[in-house]
């Protein structure tokens, strides 16, 4: 990453895991109360972001099937240019990465780091909690990007608690199937009454007590989630992250993730990632 006084440049947007994830319940207005470890990996979208003196926000690369205003990257340089009556405006640049659909948060982690690092280039000079709150505007996992460290959330996912978590290898396997996320949490036949627990149960119960109350929903969806996540328990805890439709595994050494990937079905698009305990951008922020 390179910060200059009129562009940030090679910005890293991680992606996230669901180490877990639990419904607890239902709001009114149909967001649902989760549970939930994040966990930030070493992959992710790439952004670049030079400065403007004429207001004009640009998605400068295109992205097929989002329009730029509906981008989360745009709509959030807007936001952030609104709130805060910012002249400036910015040329972004987007490497996308990581597949769409996919439960990583792709599109919330660009948009995280897109405010990020405007409050940086723009001198708007919002706190972590106010960019956070702006952030929750337009999604329930931004917080967590901004937040900028492993987190236990609850809430609709925007009520964060500092999380320890081990130094560690992942396996990702993408099935090659695009979940719609509001198909998983209409389905009738999703639990949404999991029983509440603490930041101190996900440290002290066995792996094989957390699950992922969404994957089975996904998997009677989507046959290719199933058949991913019947493959990748041959070699440990596997499990879906988010909505779908990636899979993934914890390895404790690299050498043990390389030996997956080695056997992954090439009809299945794989890749590690290495545990990160910060978000890349996160010393720009202040409290």
């Amino acid at each position: 990453m390179i910060i200059t006084d009129t562009a940030i440049t090679d910005c890293l947007a991680p992606a996230k895991l669901n180490l877990f994830l639990h419904v607890t319940g239902r709001r009114a207005d149909g967001y649902h109360f989760l549970q939930t470890a994040f966990q930030l990996i070493d992959v992710g979208d790439i952004l670049h972001f030079t400065l403007r003196d004429d207001a004009v926000i640009e998605r400068s690369t295109p992205l097929p099937g989002v329009p730029a205003e509906t981008d989360l990257v745009v709509r959030a340089a807007k936001l952030l240019q609104a709130h805060t009556g910012c002249r400036s405006g910015a040329s972004i640049a987007l490497e996308k990465k990581l597949p769409m659909g996919g439960g990583l948060g792709g599109g919330s982690s660009d948009a995280a780091t897109t405010l990020i690092a405007l409050n940086h280039l723009w001198k708007t000079n919002l706190s972590r909690i106010e960019l956070m709150a702006l952030g929750l505007q337009l999604g329930a996992d931004i917080p967590f990007f901004i937040f900028g460290q492993n987190a236990f959330g609850e809430g609709i996912g925007e009520a964060l608690v500092p999380l320890t978590t081990p130094d560690c290898w992942y396996v990702v396997i993408e099935p090659g199937v695009h979940v719609p996320t509001q198909a998983i949490f209409s389905a009738k036949e999703l639990t949404r009454d999991s029983k509440q627990i603490k930041v101190s149960d996900f440290q002290q119960y066995p792996k094989g007590f957390w699950k992922n109350d969404l994957q089975s929903v996904a998997e009677n969806l989507f046959s290719e989630i199933s058949a991913v996540l019947d493959w990748l328990k041959n070699y440990g805890d596997a499990r879906m992250t988010g909505s779908g439709s990636c899979v993934f595994c914890q390895c404790l050494h690299q050498a043990q993730a390389d030996k997956i990937l080695n056997d992954v079905p090439q009809k299945w698009n794989a890749w590690k990632a290495k545990s990160l305990q910060q978000h890349p951008l996160s010393g720009l922020l202040k409290q």
